[in-house]
Order: C-alpha cells, then structure tokens, then sequence
C-alpha cells in the first residue's frame, strides 16, 4: 500500500486519553495512512494501549524510547516517515474522520507543498475556535508566503502548531528540516519557519478536523511550574534560521519579535493577577515585578510601542503604561478593574 500521509504522535503518560486518540486515527476515511507513535518513556500505561491497537492494525508503528521531550520523538517519526506528506497529532487530543482525507485531497488538487486548517479546542473549559486571516481555497505562491506567512509565525503563536497541517515530505527530508531539540518553547514555530522558507505553494481551508484539550492544571500553576516567561525570553533571543532572515529583514524581525514577546508579557500578567489557590499573591506579585523590569522587557518595550501603542484599546494602554512605570501595584488595579468590568 502506497502511503498517502504519515502520522506522528509523540506520547508521554497520555492514558487518559490515548485510547480515543489512536481510535479517530484508524477510524479515518483515508486509508492509505500510517500511525507512528514515538512512546517517549512513558510510565503510565500508555505503551500497553498502543500494543493492544497495533496487534489489530498493521498501520500502527510502536517506536519505545527513554524520556527525551517532544521534539526529538518528532525528530525520531520523521525519520521513520515514508508517506507523501506528514502530519503531527498529540496524544491526548483526537481528530474528525474525514480530517486526513480533506487535508490530503486538498494538498493533491494542486500540488501544495503544504495545506494548513482550522481547529476546535478547549482551555481552562472554555471552547476555542482559531482560525486564520488568510485567502481560502486558494494557492498561495512563494512570494506570499515569504511576505505574509513568515513574518506571522514571530508576530504571534496562532500558527505555530503543527498538528493543523500537513507537509509534503520530499521537502521535509531535501532541506532536512527538523524539530530543534534543545529548546524548552516554540519548536513547532522552528520547524514551521525552516519548512515555510523551503515551500513554494501553500492552501488554507476554512476546515477544523482537529480538537485539542488543555489538560494540565490551572493556568496560573501551569506557568509558574513551566515557567513560560523565560522560555518566551529564549524565544525572544532565538537565533533565526539564515534561509529566514534572507527572506525577512533584520529590522522588521526583530520589531515582530518584540510584538509578540511584549503580547506575551500582557497576558501572563493577565493570568498571575487572576485570584489563584495553588499559588500565593506575594509570588506572583514578586514574579511580575521582576518580569516588567527584565532587560529584554525593557529593551522590546520601545519598539512594541512604537508600532503598536497607538491602535490598543484602554485596557492595553492602561497595562502598557503600568509596564513602563515598572509599577506593579498599578498593573495589579488594571487587571482587577478589567475582570471586575467583564463580569
């Protein structure tokens, strides 16, 4: 059987939710697919669900390794792929039947090297929708792409997932685009930069086959436990492939760069201000007091506001000078008065 689309789903302790994942893979009304799982050290019993599957259906490669983080089990499918293009699920979320039939046919009209969709999840319970600001059903060229999709993936982390695409392989294997493996956030963004510098035609579809789940804690836990702050410091200080920046200029890489690191510092404000019982108020107070004062804070803030000030509504403009003034206490009031406000 000549494969069409090759899957890759790394897995780590996805228990809970393994099962109805690997059964949306099978149950896809594209038949021509193979399922590699990379079980990256798993200690839960994850690795026995999948077992049970692949003695059911042949299209399931098992791959067993010792914990080594998301993009190296990627790395390690990649490497194992051998459909005409690939796509990334993650092991506690599950897809549409007909999500790889769709994406796959619409990549074959007219030969795209890759074809990116919508997609439904959920986060702290609440339904989200991300859909993107670009011509639908239409092919877009190099010259799009270089102008339109590659400043996006540093203006914002919409697009930075991989489990909404699908890529065409030849490309992903003669440019030997890969996953970087030491870094803590942002490797989907990585790899869709090097492949979207390497494509010459792209789709994308008014379709959602994916569903994701945020299943960790609160947010507030999440991001003190993972700290998200300093890995968007190291995103912010990331050295750019040099097949991007020949494409973007310098200046206007670093002014997107600037935008999204200063988006993020907002709404990581926003989360530590919101009451919390797992974590104490003279933390989180601490914790953003040392953020808004943070070199690389201060240094992006001129250029965030110099390009953006001006279009922000009250609220943003409230926290952007709270940020400026280093004043805490201030962007705590901002915060209270703005959830007060939404109630």
């Amino acid at each position: 059987m000549s494969i069409k689309v090759s899957v890759i789903i790394p897995v780590y302790n996805a228990g809970k939710y393994i099962t109805q994942c690997v059964e949306s893979l099978l149950n896809q009304t594209l038949q021509q697919c193979e399922f590699i799982f990379i079980n990256d050290g798993s200690t839960d019993n994850s690795r026995e669900v999948i077992e049970r599957y692949k003695e059911l259906d042949n299209r399931i490669i098992l791959i067993n390794q010792e914990n080594q983080g998301v993009s190296i089990a990627r790395n390690k499918g990649l490497c194992l792929a051998t459909g005409e293009y690939v796509g990334f699920v993650d092991a506690d979320d599950y897809i549409e039947r007909a999500m790889y039939e769709v994406l796959y046919n619409s990549a074959k009209q007219d030969d795209c090297d890759v074809v990116i969709s919508n997609i439904n999840g959920e986060m702290e319970g609440h339904k989200v929708a991300i859909r993107y600001p670009f011509p639908v059903d239409t092919v877009l060229k190099k010259e799009y792409i270089d102008q339109e999709l590659l400043p996006y993936f540093l203006k914002t982390d919409h697009l930075n997932t991989a489990v909404n695409k699908i890529y065409k392989n030849n490309i992903i294997n003669e440019n030997d685009v890969k996953f970087p493996e030491k870094v803590a956030l942002g490797e989907d963004g990585m790899f869709n930069i090097e492949f979207f510098s390497n494509a010459t035609s792209m789709k994308y579809i008014n379709y959602a086959g994916y569903h994701y789940r945020e299943v960790t804690g609160s947010a507030t836990r999440n991001i003190v436990e993972k700290d998200y702050f300093k890995r968007a410091v190291e995103v912010y200080n990331m050295e750019l492939p040099q097949i991007y920046t020949d494409k973007v200029d310098k200046v206007k890489a670093h002014q997107l760069k600037s935008i999204k690191f200063i988006n993020s510092v907002m709404s990581y404000i926003y989360i530590y201000f919101t009451p919390s019982k797992d974590v104490s108020f003279s933390t989180r107070y601490r914790y953003v007091k040392n953020m808004i004062r943070n070199k690389y804070v201060r240094e992006a803030l001129p250029v965030y506001c110099s390009e953006n000030y001006s279009k922000l509504g009250r609220y943003e403009k409230a926290v952007i000078d709270m940020i400026r003034k280093k004043s805490a206490i201030g962007l705590y009031c901002a915060v209270a008065y703005s959830r007060f406000r939404s109630k």
